[in-house]
């Protein structure tokens, strides 16, 4: 569905025309910085949507209504001189999205001998406009909030190599996530895990903060489709587990077979509801038939986390929900939990039984046969990894009181040893001490599966939030 509404972002400068026929060049030279913020908008991976230099309220009135005919999913309002917030406020009004005020420099100070040498002093009025766009933003600002705008800042300068620039692109990859999930289609395939009344979701709650749409599946029809995979299309899928994952030598070929099989209906019902994640769970028992998918169906929702639609078990659609953020966000996200506590290194073990993230595994995921789903129907074929090890990032999607917030963290995942038990398993640090984390995470109230991923990425989780209008507690 995402391919049918492409992610863009408006662009627009201001300024004030009243200056031109004053100033010669000015206008030239100012449109020449918007130039320069559109061709670095360009390389962040968004289609962009140049609106030119607004300088007349008709003007802003036209941007407006352009930006709400292009679609477009966040504004960056450039700041080139001062201009009147009149030739502000349509625009934003009339597009009704997130907008960024980018109050850049076109240099990082003033060559004040220079400049003070110029023996024209209408010249050297044309040439301080062109240094003054930080005039008007407390305007701009004062009017956003009386008019309940919600607006950021980023302040820097138009040289590529400065600071600021990694900022924008924060707020663009934030806001393109915002749109993978707005367009996003969840599955939920089976029932919660019965007791396990954390999991328990509101779904409308996530249709009102995410947007997408929720696609409700009987594993009966999974079933249905698994029956009627070929011994051909089973036959290249054993060969493609090979390929992908460490297949350990007592992993009989009829496991893998019918795991195989189970992969291959699983692509299949992906592609016919266009999913992009998926929840399951579902007990199996009393239908033989039914049990035999859910008992086979680790590696399949493994390679499916690799390629992007995140699986989580127990149902847990909370979680789905932020390995989908995670790995939108390239980071991965693999479904994990607290599994102990290490005080000796000071570190706690998490992991999952079922899916991992195959593709931000340290070296290659092991597939290994276990006699007992512990606390669960069946046997069969499981997934063996630990995260990557560098610096991580924990996300959890927490409803708290009738509202949805983020909880986020940042860690290393850390050599060392782990219980070889045939699930995902890693151990990770975190600068507050293990103790101090347990805690402060504990406290906020999170469920108890979060998603794991590479890298230290909470400044920008903290940008979504703020372009979803929902909280963000980062714990460290």
């Amino acid at each position: 569905m995402q391919d049918t509404y492409p992610f863009k972002i408006g662009l627009f400068g201001i300024g004030l025309d009243t200056y031109w026929p004053q100033f010669d060049g000015l206008k030239e030279r100012l449109k020449g910085y918007l130039q320069t913020v559109e061709h670095r908008l360009n390389t962040y991976g968004a289609e962009v949507v140049n609106a030119g230099l607004v300088d007349a309220p008709e003007k802003a009135f036209k941007a407006g209504h352009f930006f709400r005919q292009q679609d477009v999913d966040l504004i960056f309002l450039h700041v080139t001189t001062y201009a009147l917030s009149s030739t502000v406020l349509p625009v934003v009004q009339r597009a009704d999205v997130p907008v960024i005020i980018l109050n850049l420099s076109p240099e990082s100070s003033i060559d004040y001998e220079w400049f003070n040498s110029i023996d024209d002093r209408t010249r050297m009025t044309g040439e301080w406009l062109a240094h003054c766009g930080a005039c008007p933003v407390p305007e701009i600002a004062n009017v956003f909030r009386r008019a309940d705008i919600d607006f950021h800042q980023v302040t820097g300068i138009l040289d590529e190599n400065d600071s600021c620039w990694e900022e924008v692109r924060e707020w663009v990859e934030a806001a393109n996530v915002a749109h993978t999930m707005f367009h996003n289609r969840l599955g939920c395939m089976g029932h919660y895990y019965s007791g396990m009344l954390d999991i328990y979701s509101d779904m409308t709650l996530q249709y009102a903060t995410f947007g997408g749409h929720i696609e409700l599946i009987e594993v009966d029809e999974l079933t249905k489709i698994r029956l009627d995979v070929s011994d051909q299309e089973i036959k290249k899928r054993v060969q493609l587990f090979q390929k992908e994952f460490d297949v350990q030598d007592d992993c009989s070929l009829n496991a893998l077979q019918e795991s195989a099989r189970t992969s291959v209906a699983l692509d299949k019902i992906v592609d016919k509801y266009e999913l992009g994640s998926l929840a399951y769970y579902y007990k199996g028992t009393g239908v033989p038939e039914n049990e035999a998918t859910i008992a086979t169906i680790i590696l399949g929702t493994s390679l499916l986390t690799a390629r992007g639609i995140p699986v989580a078990g127990e149902y847990e659609v909370k979680n789905a929900q932020a390995m989908k953020i995670m790995d939108s966000f390239g980071a991965g996200g693999s479904f994990t939990e607290y599994y102990a506590m290490d005080y000796d290194s000071d570190v706690v073990l998490m992991g999952h039984d079922g899916p991992g993230h195959i593709k931000i595994a340290e070296g290659k995921t092991k597939v290994k046969p276990l006699d007992v789903y512990h606390g669960k129907v069946g046997q069969g074929l499981s997934v063996e990894m630990s995260v990557k090890h560098g610096p991580v990032t924990l996300l959890s999607v927490v409803e708290d009181g009738g509202t949805i917030k983020l909880l986020v963290a940042e860690g290393e995942s850390v050599p060392g040893p782990i219980m070889e038990i045939g699930n995902t398993n890693s151990r990770y640090q975190f600068s507050t001490g293990a103790r101090d984390f347990v805690e402060q995470w504990n406290s906020e109230g999170p469920a108890h599966h979060c998603a794991a991923g590479i890298g230290h990425i909470a400044s920008k989780i903290m940008k979504l939030g703020n372009l979803l209008d929902i909280d963000v507690t980062k714990i460290c």
